[in-house]
This record gives structure tokens, sequence and C-alpha cells, in this order.
């Protein structure tokens, strides 16, 4: 009772910052963000938010998104939706927003900061990632049930309970096609049961009697790619029908057309595409690590945290899901959350550097445990980013750990994951491999090590300039609230660069929560 009225009060104090219900358009989360539609975006208070125990963030993108951390979003979200609903009703008819002038600012607002992050691609991979966002709590919660299983089916232990275990873990992977495409056409702005029974097309036995291009489909064949290709297609369709079809006959041949066309193309044209494209990224990932594992993993571990800050590490998304289909695991995400690893290591190494800047220093204690788990935003945002070059020294401490991991899967020792969203320590449930559990744990650990020593060295030897430390190794204002950061795009799911906690904000110039220049928010980062 007493976690349910934490949670409450956090949502009632959020909800008045943010402009009322009133001001409250859509409501969404994801592993770590309060994701809000706001009609205005000046009613908000951005520092009021920020000051707020329970936030640990705030960052503007499509949505107004209020970093609260894993699990205790999921359990603020309800609370926040149900107090939006009951300002909506307790509220006079009149909408909060009333003054056109008002409006027009926000929405002025809401455009200027939409110019800057709605290129076409990034708003298309955006879609992407909302398709699949939300099937990450399954991804997870049946991933960890197989690699419970596996072990002990290993063991050779409690043989009448694994096969349940069995069913538990596969059941949602069998039909991943169908939650992808209805995710697909809800967010291309279709029918999304529509999409849902087009994509249930892929996944049918029945398939095996049908061929195409000279070869018999098999059930599965194309796998969320062909999922998601379907759905867009039922989509098109469906919108097509409604221009012409008349409104009388709307309810019997718009869904008919729809499922009867978009299928028809699923079959004999998708699925063997969609098929063949599939195969193709599970055959490239393989020859990568396989001939190159060293490099690309050096590579990929190094890029990871830029790609984050663009947003661009969304593409990856649907191609983690289909080597989880194809494979049981992605080799992936095991090199890609070494770059959490090199954040670790660099904020330990600006611990160390800067003896003398309490807030850095009480900041980076409250955030390492999160750091530790694979939550890294508080440490980016609130550490390394704002002082420029730790950022850098922390991506190559990625490199090395990634380059660790890919070296393993060059020689022939895959590490895996059964699923996307954890990362760092949390990712360790989830491990999978080819040679036994106990080497995947030894070498994913190892490399994690890597990333922390080498982030370490980076950004203790290489990542301050005497103009920097003169700065900020300097003694600041003792007395404690909060420190909170805002920053960049929310990194899949999506992706082990979450949120933490972090308290202890100073008040000093040089702390890069401060209105000073040298805030994060107010000058360029510095190098």
């Amino acid at each position: 009772m007493a976690t349910e009225d934490k949670n409450r009060a956090t949502a009632a104090a959020i909800l008045p910052l943010v402009g009322g219900a009133a001001n409250v358009s859509s409501i969404a989360h994801c592993m770590t963000r309060l994701r809000l539609g706001l009609h205005d975006r000046s009613l908000v208070d951005d520092e009021a938010l920020k000051a707020l125990p329970a936030v640990m963030g705030v960052v503007e993108d499509d949505t107004y998104q209020i970093v609260l951390g894993p699990g205790t979003v999921a359990r603020v979200t309800p609370e926040f939706e149900q107090l939006v609903e009951e300002g909506r009703e307790a509220a006079p008819p009149q909408a909060a927003v009333s003054s056109d002038d008002l409006a027009a600012q926000g929405a002025a607002i809401k455009a200027q900061q939409k110019a800057k992050n709605a290129t076409p691609f990034k708003l298309f991979l955006r879609k992407i990632a909302n398709i699949f966002v939300p099937l990450i709590p399954a991804l997870i919660g049946c991933g960890i049930i197989a690699g419970l299983n596996g072990l002990l089916v290993n063991l050779g232990r409690l043989p009448a309970v694994t096969p349940a275990l069995a069913a538990m873990a596969s059941g949602f992977m069998a039909l991943i096609a169908v939650f992808v495409g209805y995710n697909t056409a809800k967010e291309f702005g279709g029918t999304p049961i529509l999409g849902g029974a087009v994509a249930a097309i892929i996944v049918f036995p029945g398939v095996a009697n049908i061929d195409a291009f000279g070869q018999t489909l098999s059930p599965g064949q194309g796998g969320v790619l062909g999922a998601l290709g379907a759905a867009v297609l039922a989509v098109y369709v469906e919108k097509w029908c409604r221009r012409w079809v008349p409104e009388a006959l709307d309810v019997l041949v718009t869904p008919t057309l729809t499922v009867l066309i978009s299928g028809l193309a699923t079959i004999f044209g998708l699925m063997y595409v969609a098929g063949e494209i599939s195969s193709a990224i599970g055959t490239f990932a393989d020859w990568l690590l396989s001939n190159g594992g060293a490099g690309a993993g050096f590579v990929l571990g190094g890029l990871f945290l830029p790609l984050v800050m663009l947003g661009l590490h969304q593409a990856l998304i649907p191609i983690h899901t289909t080597l989880i289909e194809q494979q049981g695991y992605t080799v992936l995400l095991p090199i890609l959350a070494m770059a959490g690893a090199g954040q670790v290591g660099a904020a330990m190494a600006v611990y160390f550097r800067l003896p003398r800047n309490e807030s850095i220093r009480r900041t980076i204690k409250s955030a390492l445990p999160a750091g530790l788990l694979g939550v890294g935003e508080p440490l980016i945002y609130g550490v390394s980013l704002p002082l420029g070059r730790p950022f850098i020294t922390a991506c190559v401490g990625g490199a090395f750990g990634g380059g660790f991991v890919g070296l393993f899967n060059q020689l022939g020792d895959t590490v895996g994951s059964t699923a996307i969203g954890p990362s760092g320590w949390a990712l360790f449930p989830l491990l999978d491999g080819n040679h036994g559990l106990g080497s995947t744990i030894a070498i994913y650990g190892a490399g994690l090590l890597v990333g922390y020593v080498a982030g370490f060295l980076a950004t203790y030897f290489f990542g301050f300039s005497k103009d920097l430390l003169t700065e900020f190794n300097v003694s600041q204002d003792p007395a404690p609230s909060t420190v909170t950061a805002t920053g960049g795009p929310h990194p899949s799911p999506d992706t082990g660069t979450g949120t933490g906690t972090g308290t202890g904000r100073a008040n000093g110039p040089d702390s890069p929560d401060s209105t000073d220049p040298g805030s994060p928010e107010k000058a360029p980062v510095r190098v």
C-alpha cells in the first residue's frame, strides 16, 4: 500500500508541472520514460520537474519524456492516467489552454523542436521503434524463461517441468509476427486487428501447402520483416478502400479486400522476399563476427553511444528481433552493451580526477549502480557529455569491450542475448551461446571488465585538458539537492542506455546542472 501511495504521489507531483490534465493529449511509457503528448509545451515547468526526487531527467523529442527509471515508470503511469482522467472529469467545460496567444506560443515551441528532430529518416525509425518497443517486456520475460529452461535441461533437472517452460518461452516467439502486424497497422494509421490478421498468415501452418517462386513456403518464413511489410501494405489497401467504397458497404467490403489483396501479396511475394532478407541478415551477422569479429566489435561498441545520441540505434531493433527469431538470440546486443561498460569506467575516472568537485562526485556515486545495470543516462547527460572529452573516452572503452567480445565470436565462442532491452549486469540472465552458459557468462563478464578498465584508463589519462581540470576540479557548495539530466533522444529499447537515480545537485557555477554557461543546456560540449 505504501508503494502505491508513493507512485500516486509521484504522479500527482508531476501532473501540475506539465500544465494539468487538460494540457495532456496522450500518455504512454517505454522502459524508463513517461512519454506525454502536450497541447502547450510552454505550460511545462522543466526546472520544477527536474527537482522532483523521482524524476531523473526530462527529454524533449516528438513527445515530452520524463525519465523515471525501469520499473518505476510502469507503476507511475497508470496512476498518472487515472489522475488525468479525474482531472478532465472535474474540469470546467473550457480547456485549460484557452488563450490563443498562449496556444500559438506553445505550437511555435513544439514546431521548433520538431524541426530539429523530425527528419524523414528519423521519423521512420521512430515508427519502427514504436512497433517493437511494446514487445520488449514479453521478449525479456520469455527470454529469461528460455534461459532457465536451458539451464534445467543441461543439468537434467525437473524433466516434467521443462516442456512447460519451453512452451512458455516459445509461445510468444511463435506468434510474434501477429503482434508486429498489429502494432505496425496501429502505428501507420490503419486498423490494428487487420494488420494482425494479415501478419497471421505468415505463421499459419497451412502455408506449407503453398508453392511460390518455385519453392514451398514454410510457416514463419519472412518473420517479423514479412509481418511488418504485410501490415504496411494492409494499411495502404485499407485507406484505398475507404476512398471509394460506399459507407453502407464499408464494414463488409473494406476488411474483406484489405485481407484478400494484402494476404495474396504476402503469400505470393512478401513471404519469399522477406524470407530472403531475413536469411541474409542472419548470414551476414554470422559472417561478420566469424571473419572480423574483433574489428566489427570494436567499431560497434565504440559507435553505439553516438548512435543512441542521434536516435539511429532504432534501426537495429528489427535486426535484433530477426536474429532472435532465427537463432534464438542476437549476437549484436552483448557487443553493443559494452558501450555502457565504457561509460561506467569513464565515470569512475571522472570521480578520481575531480576530487574537489563534490557535486559531480555525488552524481556519479548515486548513478553508478544504475550504470552497472546498463542504465547509463544520468552518467551520460549528467557527467560525461557535459564534460566533452570523457564522453569520447567512454566510447573508447566501449570499443575495447566490444572488440573483446567480438574476438571470441570470431574464435567460435558465440555470445548472444535471448531478448533486447537490458544491458550491463542485467543482461546476464538473458545470455545464451553455442558453448554452454558458463563459457558465455565468462566471456561477457570479461568483456564488461575490459570496457570498465579501458574506459577508466582512457578517461583518466586523456579525458581532461588542463583548462577542464582547472574549471571543474573546484570545491562546490555542499548543500544537497537533486542532480538531473536533460538531453537527447531515447535509447530501443530501446538498448542499454536507460536511466538511473542521481542526487546531490550543487548550486556552484561549475556544476553540469547549473544555469551557468557551463551547463550542457546553455553551452556547447567542452573538449
